[in-house]
């Protein structure tokens, strides 16, 4: 099994800065709702089930692309060596959702008290929950080739939480927000997981499907893919160039907030990772699938956590910020996690790939 390795030599270009482009859209979006108004008003007038068409569209053309990297034929090796996947998927759905609760709880509401409105700390934590019920399923690939991960099995783990992702999302955030006292409607949330998971899933396999048997998967790995490189990103800054023309006075109001949120979403990034790569230590997994089962659970599919919360609270929400703030600090403590896991590679058995039961 093959997969298309758009960052073989490394971060690319995008990936690296994206905490300053980020920034920079920040500032842009920002400077575009103070003092041209009417671009936001405008946008703000197409909307369908209090959802912004043109957040989705942009949404969509972030989603789309990573959605044809994942090869799904691939979930056919889970047999070989499963103790890897099981880590992931412990990591991620049974324990990743509910530490995030307690942590954001714990300083949002107590740490953070005299900083933050109960109110605004109640949408904060709703932004903090959709974090958590969405492990990544995009940058892990280049988490994954920085740490020198086995790419057939990094393709196995997000190939197999894309899928628990459409069982598992829906249930763990209702329950999340539920005891947070945030109410949230099961047809919401069940129809943004069809608009940006279940709609944009289905069309990247057919993609995948149609091209590879039409002219060769060689060509759709080395050639077709490489031209959507850079649409994530791009889709990526103009919706936050969108969101904060939208959410300027939230901003503007409140700029504090932005490194009080980030700090509960850091320790909890730190902490998933290491129970993560530790139980592979424990389980003497080899580093390539060790660094990988690690970096899966530790970062963020805020693309869609981005998605749902406009749908669910809107586009100028603390809870939308909140998702915001995770794209954020994403980069650089992902970063700092490749670095641990490149400086502890003794710490695993020297074998450099998963074996092969065949």
């Amino acid at each position: 099994m093959t997969i298309e390795n758009q960052n073989s030599n490394g971060i690319g270009f995008f990936q690296k800065y994206l905490t300053i482009w980020v920034a920079a859209c920040m500032i842009i979006g920002i400077l575009i709702g103070k003092f041209i108004p009417v671009i936001p008003e405008f946008l703000n007038q197409f909307e369908y089930a209090k959802v912004s068409i043109p957040v989705a569209i942009l949404i969509w053309v972030m989603i789309y692309p990573m959605m044809m990297k994942v090869d799904f034929h691939s979930i056919v090796n889970v047999r070989k060596d499963p103790k890897g996947l099981y880590v992931t998927w412990t990591a991620n759905w049974l324990i990743k959702p509910f530490t995030m609760y307690a942590i954001a709880s714990f300083f949002l509401y107590v740490v953070f008290r005299n900083f933050i409105a109960p109110d605004l700390a109640k949408e904060y934590l709703a932004g903090a929950v959709l974090l958590a019920a969405a492990p990544c399923t995009a940058m892990v690939f280049v988490w994954s080739t920085l740490t020198k991960g086995n790419p057939a099995y990094t393709v196995v783990q997000v190939a197999t939480n894309d899928l628990i992702i459409l069982i598992a999302f829906v249930p763990i955030v209702k329950f999340l927000l539920g005891i947070s006292d945030v109410s949230v409607p099961w047809n919401t949330l069940i129809l943004s997981v069809v608009l940006f998971v279940v709609i944009p899933l289905a069309g990247g396999i057919v993609t995948r499907v149609l091209i590879s048997k039409n002219r060769g998967v060689e060509y759709f790995e080395k050639q077709f893919l490489p031209k959507f490189d850079n649409a994530t990103i791009v889709g990526l800054l103009l919706t936050l160039i969108l969101l904060f023309a939208f959410q300027g006075e939230v901003f503007l109001n409140n700029p504090l907030h932005i490194l009080l949120i980030a700090i509960p979403l850091t320790i909890q990034t730190f902490l998933i990772f290491f129970i993560s790569y530790l139980a592979c230590k424990w389980l003497k997994l080899s580093h390539d699938v060790a660094a990988p089962a690690g970096m899966i659970g530790a970062s963020n599919f805020f693309e869609l956590s981005v998605a749902v919360a406009i749908a669910l609270f809107g586009t100028t929400s603390p809870a939308a910020l909140a998702t915001v703030v995770g794209v954020l600090t994403e980069v650089p403590v992902m970063l700092i996690l490749v670095k641990i896991a490149n400086n502890t590679k003794h710490w695993f058995p020297a074998k450099g790939s998963v074996k092969n039961k065949n």
